[in-house]
């Protein structure tokens, strides 16, 4: 592989396949053996297979070993020959192999085909969307790194630094102990272990001094570690192994989070003891890249954990007395995307993480959040610290501006290399001034008053640019909190499917008072209303003979009325959800009710409605009773009507 990042928190996802014939390739993928599972298939090709299974696969070797250019030949020929049939999946990946290339404007043309693919439904087709910001925005920003390849660094994998004293610990493939002669399958190198280097005098360059604790680290991957701020406890990432591998239900060995405490001995000899679990990790899923607060209050880590968005996500746990911790908390859709969210590094007031789930130059890019009681919309740093290839593990000193980065782009010494930097951030205009007043507000129905929840509000400055983006909470309130000029104009912008979008100039105070700004929504058409916060084709009830799902004549007035509508709108998509009453059996209702959306979905298309423009017909059954008539409980047949319905929910007009 050509950076080691993803060995260390390789948390992927693949496409599934059925059964393969390419048992021998498949096995060394699965052992993440890539190098040698990408020949095996290269092998097949040779001889004349061309299926679209082994392109995906001989492409996908080398695209998780992270070799761009060779997965982009595999996926070129793959989007040639199977395009109408692939998984978006591979749309997605072969558009990343183009970024990584440098080929910034043909990604852009296949991820407007991936977008158009998963009809918007995967967040990573909007994070690239490029509407407001643009590759282009950010290969012009202005450079404000100027970066240094450290001498420690070798020709294997040198990555994950992290402050100690005056000292940096870093993660290196490098051959310093008997284990030198174990190598990890996956990019022949050595096994990772932490190193101890020393920080010359201008903060450019690191001396290389010994290894880093003989208790820690093992004959297995050891990667990326935090201190509490005292440095008497270090949170390190190592592979699930404890004397011996631990392994999931598939044999996949995953990461753990482990903690450590330090231990000085009367002669003065710094040991780390007492290596435990964090509590939180699994051996079905991987936890790891720890980052503490600087009051060592709260540690933030990565993981691929159930309820992830993507890939992989950062998350955050309260550090309590006695060694105890909270639950783990998901950053959200802000920070995490459908991609990798990784390598987390929080200041005071700002995340510092790798992505590739946001839009950037190639590979992993540094985003910037700041964090204001939420973090805000993340920031890429741009060019020359984010690259065409993987850029992550960033660390700084805000006092100085000084840190260290690491990347695998060309020019390094050989794998991952790590950087220093010295970083000028762009600084104000002659005469602007920051009063950080806070914006808030509320949505509401202009013709009812009725406040309007999960509306999306914007922030643009005068030029046009968007600054910030939000939702209305259940009581349709908003809030703002970014660095604003006195005196200034900006607008406010706020949409929802169903309504006409509005907007709103305002000016701030010339002393940061809060301000506040309100707005209404009208909605398009007497025919759409909303109904606990979803907005629906109003319609009247749909009435199916009993224990059937046939369209009746007067079911289909009703649904003329959808026709109507989406033939008056021709960029509606809909979701159409079917319900019954709680009587009768609830596996028999939930099979009655999914039979009648279908029912109705096939009878608007037949209609002449795309079928495209209908992205389920479900039904729920009982499971969704709009009152308390559930099973065993008395109700008349009015109460028992109104839970047997069909709705037609608009997704986008």
């Amino acid at each position: 592989m050509k950076n080691i990042i993803t060995i260390i928190l390789i948390f992927i996802s693949t496409v599934g396949f059925a059964q393969s014939k390419y048992k021998k390739a498949d096995r060394l993928f699965e052992k993440m053996q890539y190098i040698e599972a990408a020949s095996e298939y290269e092998r097949a090709i040779d001889r004349g297979d061309n299926s679209m299974e082994v392109l995906q696969k001989a492409g996908d070797a080398y695209y998780f070993n992270t070799d761009m250019e060779k997965a982009n030949k595999w996926y070129d020929i793959l989007m040639s020959d199977y395009l109408k049939t692939v998984d978006p999946e591979y749309i997605f990946r072969f558009s990343h192999t183009l970024e990584g290339m440098g080929q910034h404007k043909l990604a852009k043309k296949w991820m407007k085909e991936f977008s158009t693919r998963t009809l918007q439904k995967d967040a990573r087709a909007n994070k690239y969307a490029q509407k407001d910001t643009t590759i282009e925005d950010i290969l012009n920003l202005e450079a404000q790194f100027t970066l240094k390849n450290l001498s420690i660094n070798t020709n294997n994998s040198d990555f994950g630094p992290m402050y100690y004293g005056d000292r940096l610990v870093y993660s290196s493939a490098i051959d310093t102990s008997y284990y030198h002669k174990r190598t990890y399958n996956w990019n022949e190198q050595p096994f990772l272990n932490f190193q101890l280097g020393r920080i010359n005098a201008t903060d450019t360059d690191v001396e290389y001094l010994n290894e880093f604790s003989e208790e820690i680290n093992t004959k297995y991957h050891e990667a990326t570690l935090a201190f509490s701020p005292n440095e008497e406890k270090v949170y390190f990432t190592r592979n699930n192994y404890n004397g011996k591998l631990g392994r999931d239900g598939e044999g996949v060995n995953h990461l753990k989070l482990y903690s450590a405490d330090l231990n000085v001995s009367l002669n003065e000899k710094v040991e780390w003891h007492n290596i435990k679990e964090l509590p939180f990790n699994s051996d079905d899923y991987s936890v790891g890249h720890p980052t503490v607060s600087k009051d060592g209050k709260q540690l933030y880590f990565v993981s691929d954990m159930p309820g992830s968005i993507g890939a992989t996500d950062i998350y955050v746990v309260d550090v309590l007395d006695d060694n105890e911790y909270s639950q783990p908390r998901n950053l959200g859709p802000k920070i995490n995307t459908a991609g990798r969210e990784m390598f987390p590094y929080i200041t005071n007031n700002k995340l510092y993480f790798a992505s590739d789930g946001h839009l950037g130059l190639g590979g992993l890019d540094v985003f910037e959040s700041k964090y204001n009681d939420v973090f805000e919309n993340p920031i890429n740093l741009g060019a020359p610290l984010n690259s065409q290839l993987d850029d992550f593990s960033y660390i700084v000193d805000e006092d100085t501006n000084l840190g260290f980065v690491c990347s695998n782009r060309a020019g390094g010494k050989g794998d991952d290399d790590i950087y220093s930097f010295d970083r000028n951030p762009l600084e104000k205009k002659e005469g602007e001034s920051i009063c950080d007043p806070s914006v808030t507000g509320y949505v509401s129905n202009t013709i009812t008053g009725e406040r309007i929840a999960s509306a999306t509000v914007k922030l643009f400055d005068e030029s046009g640019k968007e600054l910030a983006e939000t939702q209305t909470n259940l009581n349709g309130n908003y809030a703002f909190k970014s660095n604003l000029n006195c005196n200034t104009r900006y607008d406010v912008k706020v949409s929802k499917v169903g309504y006409n979008p509005n907007e709103k100039p305002f000016m701030t105070s010339k002393d940061g008072k809060e301000i506040i700004v309100s707005l209404g929504l009208k909605i398009k058409d007497e025919g759409i209303f909303e109904d606990r916060g979803l907005v629906k084709i109003k319609i009247g009830i749909i009435y199916f003979d009993l224990d059937k799902s046939f369209i009746r004549n007067d079911a289909s007035i009703e649904l003329n009325k959808v026709v109507l509508m989406m033939n008056q709108y021709p960029n509606m998509v809909i979701n159409i959800e079917s319900h019954t009453d709680s009587r009768s059996p609830d596996d028999y209702n939930l099979e009655l009710s999914d039979r009648r959306a279908k029912e109705a979905r096939d009878y608007i298309v037949a209609q002449g409605i795309s079928a495209e423009r209908i992205l389920s017909a479900i039904g729920y059954g009982e499971t969704q009773t709009v009152n308390n008539c559930k099973n065993g409980v008395p109700c008349s047949e009015a109460q028992h009507q109104l839970n047997r319905r069909s709705e037609f929910i608009i997704i986008r007009m």
